[in-house]
């Protein structure tokens, strides 16, 4: 399997060698496999994966009908799309667990980062704002100068200015397996992953990890 959704416990330490380790916990599966795309049928090769029962209440006719189809218990709230090389035998309604990625070396952890709202630019991307001294009250957290007069007699796109910080699809890569523990279904790894404790990841097998 290449990848395994789940969401975020929390973060922890573990030592070795006597050496503190910081580590997130992240609870994988189980998963069940929605639908099979063939290279027949679709044009592509993969695995629809789902994640987390929906209330049947919180969830539409396409939904309910989608994973009723699969033979699901019920909607899913998390849904992605994993690559599969077409290799052995995956039915739709297959339950996807640890136990399945229990080869997993290196992983990619894909979820939407921590939103911080609108933000400076000392916040957002570190600026070191203007001095401190007497009579720059009001300067000491701008961002200065945006562009020139007279040439080019514009603001040049990308520029990093004042806005809407975190909130958005982000990826960790190569972050290191520490452990697999598959009678309680999780996953920890060396370092941080994206997002609040209890949101949503996709947890996908590196291309380091051969």
């Amino acid at each position: 399997m290449s990848a395994i959704l789940g969401k975020k416990v929390g973060m922890t330490q573990i030592f070795k060698r006597g050496d503190c380790i910081p580590v997130t916990v992240i609870e994988v599966g189980p998963c069940t496999v929605l639908q099979v795309k063939t290279q027949e049928k679709d044009g592509y090769t993969a695995l629809q994966l789902g994640y987390n029962d929906k209330k049947e209440k919180r969830s539409t006719k396409a939904e309910l009908g989608h994973a009723k189809k699969a033979g699901a218990a019920a909607a899913k709230k998390f849904v992605r799309e994993i690559s599969w090389n077409g290799e052995g035998e995956v039915e739709a309604g297959k339950e996807i667990t640890a136990a399945d990625v229990t080869d997993f070396k290196i992983v990619d952890v894909c979820g939407v980062s921590k939103g911080k709202g609108f933000q400076g630019t000392v916040k957002r991307y570190g600026f070191k704002g203007g001095p401190a001294s007497h009579g720059q009250g009001d300067r000491l957290r701008s961002r200065g100068s945006i562009g020139s007069s007279a040439t080019p007699a514009r603001v040049f796109k990308g520029m990093k200015m004042a806005g809407q910080m975190g909130n958005k699809n982000c990826t960790v890569r190569n972050l290191e397996v520490v452990e697999v523990d598959t009678e309680k279904g999780l996953i920890v790894v060396k370092g941080g992953v994206p997002g609040y404790n209890g949101c949503h990841l996709l947890i996908k097998k590196s291309l380091l990890d051969k």
